[in-house]
Order: structure tokens, then C-alpha cells, then sequence
């Protein structure tokens, strides 16, 4: 029966090899490496607050005037300021954001500034009161607050060692309220002797919404995971509008407004805070 004794040692030969591959396969499975489901990023999106503060050391306020009343014709003449000028350049704003992306965010802000107004002009006329031949010069003078409402958008550029340079648009309206207004008068002899001085009038302030924009370049550096220093410049815009209205020239006929200034804009240098939630 030597084939039966050939035949057991071949299926008892097959058997070791199959049980030695089954060990294998089982010691494979044990040693291959864990397998883990990784969650998907939730990228760069997240709610921010921001503060910012600005200086503006440049600033265009066009060509302001003012409009004056002749109650004998009932007609009206414009003059332009011959010297006007804005002070107080200081800014501050606060808004709230989303980046809604790696390369795009967009954020609401409010600012608020305030100045004053100074304007210079002259008359050849006499000033009220004064004798002929003499001329007249006026100064004007105004204070006013402004408060910006604006919808920016930003497209970020790729970061390098934690800085992110930026640019960027906006647009919105502006509060642009104008205090009461004082104009003096000072007599300048010429052909003519002054006699003493020429007095003051007052003038009520205007307040009106004005459309605004901006456009903007910077830079932001990570000083933490969350918190971000924005440094950056900023041009804006702010259309013209009334300033003044009429004062004793109302009781005479006058109707409208007396002063008007033709828009302001603001090169600014800006400094302030993102903090990312």
C-alpha cells in the first residue's frame, strides 16, 4: 500500500504549508500599522474683532465756499475760501469680520474723527460799518465730527515667517456733522480809514450722510495662533456736502445754505489689533 503511504505524506506535507502561510498571514495582520480616519480640516474660516487707530498727516479738502445773498436783486454769489485747511488728523475704528477663506476676508467697521475747520477770504467791499475805500477779510472757523460706517473686503496673499501682506476696498456712508460755524470780519484800510472793528456772525452747522470709500495695502504679523498686528495704509474718501447755513442773511430773503465743502480724503497710516475666535 505504498501509494496510500505517498498519498498521506503529500496531504500531511500540504497541511504544514497551509498552517504555516495561515501564521504568517495572522502575524502580518498583527504587526501592520494602525489605521486611522483622519477628520476633515475645518480650514481657515473664523469670526474675528478688530481695532485699529489712524493718523492721516495728508489730507485733500478740495475747494470749499461759501454763497452770499444780495437782498436787492435777490441773487446769490459763490466764493471760494482762499486758504482752507483741516486739522486734528487722528482716527479710531472697531469692527467685527469673518475669513471666510486662506486668501479672503471681509469685516464691518465704525470710525470716528473729528476736526476743525479754518478758511480765510476777502472782500473788496468795505466790511459792514466801514468807510469806503477800505476792503474787507474774513477767517471762518467750524469744528466737526465724523462717523464711518464701512463694508471692507481683503484678499490676503501667502504668509512668510508670520507676515501676510493684504489689500483691499471698501465702501459705506460717513455722519459728517458740522458745528456752528464763526466768521469774523477785520476792516483793511487802503483808500480808506477803518473804524474800529468789524464784528462777528455765527452760523448754524450742518450734519448730512455722505457715500465714502477706501482702498487699502498692509501687512499682518501672527503674534499668536489667534491675536494678529495690522499695520497698513489707507486712502478714503468722503463726498462734499453743505456745511453752513445762512445766518442774517435768512431774515433778508436767503434761502439754502450758506457754506459748502467739497469732500474730504485721507491718506492714512493705520495701526491695530486682529483677534481671531
Amino acid at each position: 500500500m505504498d501509494w496510500r503511504n505517498g498519498f498521506c505524506g503529500a496531504a500531511f506535507g500540504a497541511g504544514l504549508l497551509l498552517s504555516g502561510a495561515a501564521f504568517a498571514a495572522d502575524e502580518d495582520l498583527l504587526n501592520a500599522p494602525e489605521i486611522t480616519i483622519e477628520k476633515e480640516s475645518a480650514g481657515a474660516s473664523a469670526i474675528y474683532l478688530r481695532g485699529d487707530i489712524g493718523y492721516a498727516p495728508w489730507r485733500s479738502e478740495g475747494d470749499p465756499y461759501y454763497r452770499t445773498f444780495d437782498a436787492g436783486t435777490s441773487t446769490y454769489d459763490s466764493t471760494t475760501f482762499d486758504n482752507a485747511r483741516f486739522d486734528k488728523p487722528f482716527s479710531g475704528s472697531l469692527g467685527v469680520g469673518y475669513q471666510f477663506t486662506d486668501t479672503f476676508r471681509a469685516d464691518l467697521t465704525a470710525e470716528y474723527f473729528e476736526g476743525r475747520f479754518n478758511g480765510s477770504s476777502s472782500s473788496a467791499s468795505p466790511c459792514a460799518g466801514q468807510g469806503a475805500g477800505t476792503s474787507c477779510a474774513f477767517s471762518t472757523g467750524a469744528d466737526y465730527s465724523a462717523l464711518g460706517l464701512m463694508a471692507n473686503a481683503y484678499v490676503d496673499f501667502g504668509t512668510l515667517a508670520g507676515f501676510t501682506p493684504y489689500v483691499g476696498a471698501g465702501l459705506g456712508v460717513t455722519r459728517l456733522n458740522w458745528d456752528t460755524a464763526v466768521e469774523r470780519a477785520t476792516c483793511v484800510a487802503g483808500g480808506g480809514a477803518c473804524a474800529g472793528a468789524a464784528g462777528s456772525t455765527s452760523y448754524e452747522g450742518r450734519d448730512s450722510w455722505r457715500f465714502t470709500y477706501a482702498l487699502m495695502a498692509g501687512v499682518s504679523y501672527d503674534l499668536s495662533d489667534q491675536l494678529k498686528l495690522d499695520v497698513g495704509y489707507r486712502y478714503s474718501h468722503i463726498a462734499d456736502g453743505e456745511m453752513f447755513g445762512f445766518g442774517t442773511e435768512a431774515l433778508a430773503g436767503a434761502r439754502g445754505d450758506k457754506g459748502f465743502d467739497d469732500g474730504l480724503s485721507r491718506h492714512e497710516i493705520r495701526a491695530g489689533l486682529r483677534f481671531s475666535f
